[in-house]
């Protein structure tokens, strides 16, 4: 089989007046196939003839025609399901090899006359003109604080046109930590582009029944900052393709350098995210260049940032409970009836009253959530102790797992409505002397076998009483064991 490096070689020759004999002996092949070459002046690549016939007979020839209709009315069925269909509707006529043949002739009947495809525009950023951020879930990075799994978020943030890239630990996708991440972004930039685009998340944009583009929180913050926001469209994420695209190739190092630290375990919060901050220096080195080009572009900042808090006026419940977000939250029973301010930050929730700050607690997650403090009602709930067995939030009063089995031993010994009394004059005890003393109390008395109630944990916990001392008995150990153990050996050997 000649070749046209073979057919090359021979023209080269050609030009040095050679016999045909030699040029055909030089360039490797018979004089009559040099002649041919030579008269024909084409490669054998170009007198090759492109296979257009069919091999074999089409089977779906026939049956097209309704192959085409199916695809016409739903263009997006799949040729795996229009050949299962036809080998229901004519059994035995298809063998499963044929799918393949059914799959190609579907291919090229999308290329040349099915509908058209969805065209992506490459587009072309601007210094200083478009950031976008995102909120991307952690599972997949398995990290942990102190032994417990650390369920969280990262709000990411990124300029389309140095990929220049920060972010920040959160625990849910709220207009919180959407203005607290942002807001850091921008500062730690020195400076704001002309607009900011994001998802449809409902921290920023109104998705159901108001006309609005935005929420009020968020136009608020875009105000501030004067910069324009945008939004993508439903279930287009690739319109968002920057940030989008920068999750994957975090997460992707953040993995990484979790394997080369040794550990996913950290001691902290804020040590993890410390750990978030080097990493995005490590991924920003090598985008100077064009940061540089992009921070020139960037208008200046306001004098002073937001307040990443949400507040709202609430009015305490008969309950002592204020609710917040749709979840709730106990106070003091004092504030009952009273109107107070809830201040929601990204991890915690105030309460002030009368412009004074009267509780701090960890912010819920979710949805229909409670978090109930007994010091806050226990000392009606002793006055109406028949209401504790039925209470909806009874869960709550359980701070430790050491409450909660001196209640079932409470109940055990004394029954339902005693043991109840005597369970409430211990969380009463632990309100004024402290959780940790009366919990130390009651394990002592546990595991003294000695009678638990009130009495006694008070007698243990007050200021000037010895601190109780466990008696560990250790039986004698006996060794005459070891002597059993030499003779066997000697015996076996």
């Amino acid at each position: 089989m000649v070749n046209d490096q073979q057919v090359k070689r021979l023209w080269r020759l050609a030009g040095q007046r050679l016999s045909l004999e030699r040029m055909s002996a030089k360039a490797g092949m018979d004089p009559k196939t040099a002649r041919k070459f030579l008269l024909d002046r084409r490669l054998p690549s170009e007198m090759h003839q492109k296979h257009t016939w069919r091999t074999r007979p089409d089977p779906f020839a026939d049956k097209w025609e309704e192959i085409r209709q199916l695809l016409a009315i739903e263009p997006g069925l799949q040729a795996k399901t229009i050949f299962e269909h036809l080998q229901q509707v004519h059994p035995g006529r298809f063998s499963d090899g044929q799918v393949r043949t059914l799959r190609r002739r579907i291919s090229y009947w999308r290329a040349t006359e099915g509908p058209p495809r969805e065209v992506y525009f490459a587009q072309e950023h601007r210094p200083g003109a478009l950031c976008e951020s995102d909120f991307t879930h952690c599972r997949e990075l398995g990290v942990t604080i102190n032994g417990q799994a650390f369920p969280h978020l990262i709000y990411h943030f990124v300029l389309t046109y140095s990929n220049w890239e920060t972010g920040s630990v959160c625990y849910s996708e709220t207009f919180e930590s959407l203005s607290e991440g942002l807001q850091n972004a921008f500062w730690q930039l020195g400076g704001v582009p002309l607009e900011h685009r994001t998802d449809r998340l409902s921290a920023a944009v109104n998705n159901l029944s108001d006309a609005k583009e935005f929420t009020r929180p968020y136009e608020g913050l875009l105000r501030h900052y004067r910069i324009n926001g945008q939004k993508i469209q439903a279930g287009q994420a690739n319109e968002n393709g920057d940030v989008e695209q920068r999750h994957y190739r975090f997460k992707q190092a953040a993995s990484q350098a979790l394997m080369m630290r040794g550990s996913r375990d950290f001691s902290a919060v804020d040590a993890y995210q410390l750990f978030i901050d080097q990493l995005f220096g490590r991924l920003n080195a090598g985008r100077r260049e064009r940061y540089l080009d992009e921070v020139a572009q960037l208008r200046s900042l306001p004098e002073h940032r937001l307040d990443s808090v949400r507040r709202e006026r609430v009015r305490v419940s008969p309950g002592s409970l204020v609710t917040v977000h749709r979840n709730w939250y106990s106070v003091h029973s004092r504030l009952i009836g009273e109107m107070v301010e809830a201040r929601t930050y990204p991890s915690t929730v105030e309460i002030w009253y009368a412009d004074r700050k009267v509780e701090e607690l960890p912010r819920l997650r979710g949805r229909s959530k409670h978090r109930i403090d007994y010091r806050h009602i226990i000392d009606w709930l002793v006055r109406k102790p028949g209401a504790f067995e039925n209470y909806r939030y009874r869960s709550d009063l359980f701070p430790t797992s050491w409450f909660r089995v001196a209640y079932d031993a409470l109940r055990e010994e004394q029954g339902p409505k005693r043991g109840a009394q005597e369970y409430l004059a211990l969380l009463l005890l632990a309100a004024r002397r402290g959780e940790a003393r009366v919990e130390g109390a009651i394990r002592f008395l546990l595991g003294s076998q000695q009678a638990l109630n009130a009495e006694e944990a008070s007698r243990l916990t007050e200021d000037n009483a010895p601190v109780p001392v466990t008696t560990i008995a250790i039986d004698p150990v006996s060794l005459t064991v070891f002597d059993d153990l030499l003779t066997r050996e000697e015996t076996a050997a």
